[in-house]
């Protein structure tokens, strides 16, 4: 877990993908966080993204850097606690503008089970689950 942690945020942007009824939808995150033994990502209620998420928690992320790729396929799951949104927000200072573990709208997920592939076009992937 820690590998791919270091990967999406020396990526610094990855994709994160959802469904909406019977339409992917994609777009770019930069959150990523290990918080008590788990793969947090950070998002706001108020955004559609966290609605798709509610109503089908099955997502994948992908990043790209220096010629490899990862993707992450799995279920993601909301923890409401204080503790886990503050150390989102700790990890992402910049992010304390818009967000605050208190506000209503911060919200935070981690991944139930995840199953990562690294690739690149030199070698075979590898996986890992966590």
């Amino acid at each position: 877990m820690q590998r791919v942690e270091k990967f999406l945020k020396e990526a610094g942007t990855y994709y994160l993908a959802t469904v909406e009824g019977d339409q992917p939808r994609v777009r770019p995150f930069g959150t990523v966080n290990i918080f008590d033994g788990k793969l947090y990502i950070q998002t706001g209620k108020v955004k559609e993204v966290s609605k798709q998420i509610h109503a089908n928690p099955k997502v994948e992320i992908c990043a790209f850097k220096d010629g490899a790729w990862l993707r992450v396929a799995g279920e993601l799951a909301e923890d409401d606690r204080r503790e886990a949104k503050q150390s989102m927000l700790d990890a992402y200072p910049s992010l304390q503008g818009m967000y605050s573990a208190d506000d209503g709208n911060t919200e935070v997920f981690y991944f139930k089970s995840a199953k990562a592939t690294f690739s690149s076009f030199m070698g075979a992937p590898e996986t890992v689950e966590f």
